[in-house]
C-alpha cells in the first residue's frame, strides 16, 4: 500500500517535506521539499487515493505521562487537563489532549494548542487534501529502549529520547543542549545517530552508527508504524478515505446533476399526463352524463361508461338501442332536444323516451329529422315546465 506522509512545520511559512512511500514495495516513490503550506495544492496528484499522514513539530507537542488512580474509570480520564495544569503556561481551556497508550497507572498525553492543531488542518484542508492520522514527528523516530535516536531534517535535529519523550529544534541549539544534558550523566549517553551529523566530539556522548538513509523515509515508515494519533475528539477524522473521494467526486456530482435532470424532466412529463389524465376525464364524465342524465355521478367514470354501453347494446331485432341513438345524434343536436329518461324495447325494437326541450317546435324539429333518417315518430303528451316543454314520444327503427 502506497501513503503519502508530510511533515507541517511550526507556521505556514514554513518549509513541507513529503514522500509517497511504497509499504508493500519497501521504497520510495517520490519525495521532495515545498517552500511553505500555501504550495500543499500542488500534492493533489500525488495525494491519488492514498492516505496521508501528517507529521507535525515535536517542539508544538508537550507529552507527558500522568498518573491515574487505582481502578479509575474512562470518567477520570475528563480530569487529566486540570492534573496537567500546573505544567502548563497557558489556560487548560486554549489546549486540546489527546490520549495514548497506558500503562499501569501511567496514561500517556499529548498536550497541542487547540489554534495550532486547527492550523494545521486548515492548511491541509485548504488545499483540497484530507489527513485521517497525525502525529508528533519525535514519535515517528525509532526508539531504542536504551539509547536516544537522533534525525536531522534540514536544519532541524529531531530526537527521540524514549517511548514518549522527545525533542525537536534547530540542530544550532539542540547538539549543545544534548552535550550539556551529557556531561552530567554518570555513564555516556547513548545516541542512535541516524543523520550525517558528526557527534562523535559531544562530551560524555557513545554514538551508535546507523545506515544512513533519507529522513523522511525514516520518518514515514515510523509515522505508519506507530498507534498513536493526534486527531480524537472534537479533531477525529470525519472522512474514512480522502482519496476516493476525489478521485470520484466530479463522477459523483456529474451523476448527481444527471438524476435531477432526469427526475425534473421526469416530473414534468407525469404533470403533463396527469393534466391530460385530468381533461379527459372530465369528458368523459361529460359524455356519460349526456348519454345518461339521469344516473348519479359514478366513482369511476370508465367502468360506468362500460356499464352502460353494453347496456345499450343488449338489444333485440335487427337494431339496437345503442345503433339507434348513434343515428339520432344530429336529430338531438339540431333540435336541441335532451333525452331525460330512455327505456328501449328490444322485442319491438322500439325506444320511448321522455325529452326536454326549449319550446314546442324544438320537439317537432326533433321528430321531423328522425323521420328523415328513416324512424317512426310517435309524439305523446307535452307539458310545460318553467320555462321548458316536456314531452314523450316513442321511436320505432
Amino acid at each position: 500500500m502506497e501513503n503519502l506522509v508530510i511533515r507541517l512545520g511550526s507556521t505556514t511559512s514554513d518549509p513541507v517535506h513529503w514522500l509517497v512511500w511504497s509499504g508493500h514495495e519497501q521504497e520510495i516513490i517520490a519525495s521532495g521539499v515545498l517552500d511553505d503550506a500555501s504550495q500543499l495544492s500542488s500534492l493533489s496528484q500525488r495525494a491519488g487515493s492514498r492516505p496521508i499522514t501528517a507529521l507535525v513539530p515535536g517542539c508544538d507537542v508537550l507529552l507527558k505521562w500522568v498518573t491515574m488512580p487505582a481502578k479509575a474509570s474512562r470518567k477520570a480520564l475528563t480530569a487529566i487537563p486540570f492534573m496537567l495544569e500546573e505544567d502548563l503556561s497557558t489556560d487548560i481551556t486554549e489546549q486540546f489532549f489527546a490520549l495514548g497508550d497506558k500503562k499501569a497507572l501511567q496514561q500517556a498525553v499529548a498536550v497541542v494548542n487547540r489554534e495550532k492543531m486547527q492550523s494545521w488542518l486548515d492548511a491541509i484542508e485548504s488545499a483540497g487534501l484530507f489527513c485521517d492520522k497525525m502525529l508528533p514527528d519525535v514519535l515517528a523516530v525509532p526508539y531504542l529502549q536504551d539509547a536516544w535516536s537522533l534525525v536531522t531534517l534540514g536544519d532541524l535535529a529531531i530526537i527521540r529520547q524514549d517511548q514518549w519523550q522527545g525533542l525537536q529544534g534547530d540542530s544550532i541549539w539542540v547538539l549543545p543542549a544534548i552535550e550539556h544534558f551529557a556531561k552530567q550523566q554518570t555513564t555516556p549517553l547513548k545516541i542512535a545517530n541516524h543523520s550525517d551529523q558528526d557527534i562523535t566530539r559531544l562530551a560524555n556522548v557513545e554514538v551508535l552508527a546507523q545506515p544512513l538513509e533519507m529522513p523522511m523515509q525514516l520518518l514515514a515508515t515510523g509515522a505508519l508504524k506507530s498507534s498513536f494519533n493526534l486527531l480524537q475528539g472534537e479533531f477525529k477524522a470525519k472522512q474514512q478515505s480522502s482519496g476516493n473521494w476525489r478521485q470520484w467526486r466530479v463522477a459523483a456530482v456529474l451523476a448527481i446533476v444527471a438524476f435531477l435532470v432526469t427526475f425534473i424532466d421526469k416530473q414534468v412529463e407525469l404533470n403533463r399526463l396527469e393534466t391530460q389524465n385530468a381533461a379527459l376525464s372530465e369528458q368523459m364524465l361529460s359524455e356519460y352524463k349526456r348519454a345518461f342524465p339521469n344516473k348519479s355521478q359514478p366513482r369511476q367514470i370508465r367502468r360506468a361508461m362500460e356499464n352502460g354501453l353494453a347496456q345499450l347494446e343488449r338489444g333485440g331485432g335487427s337494431a339496437s338501442m345503442l345503433a339507434m341513438m348513434t343515428q339520432l345524434t344530429n336529430a338531438f343536436q339540431s333540435s336541441n332536444v335532451k333525452p331525460q329518461t330512455l327505456r328501449f324495447d328490444s322485442a319491438r325494437s322500439e325506444l320511448r323516451l321522455q325529452a326536454v326541450a326549449g319550446q314546442y317546435e324544438d320537439l317537432e324539429q326533433f321528430k321531423r329529422l328522425a323521420e328523415q333518417q328513416g324512424f317512426v315518430v310517435q309524439q305523446g303528451a307535452i307539458n310545460n315546465k318553467d320555462s321548458q316543454v316536456i314531452g314523450s314520444m316513442t321511436i320505432r327503427s
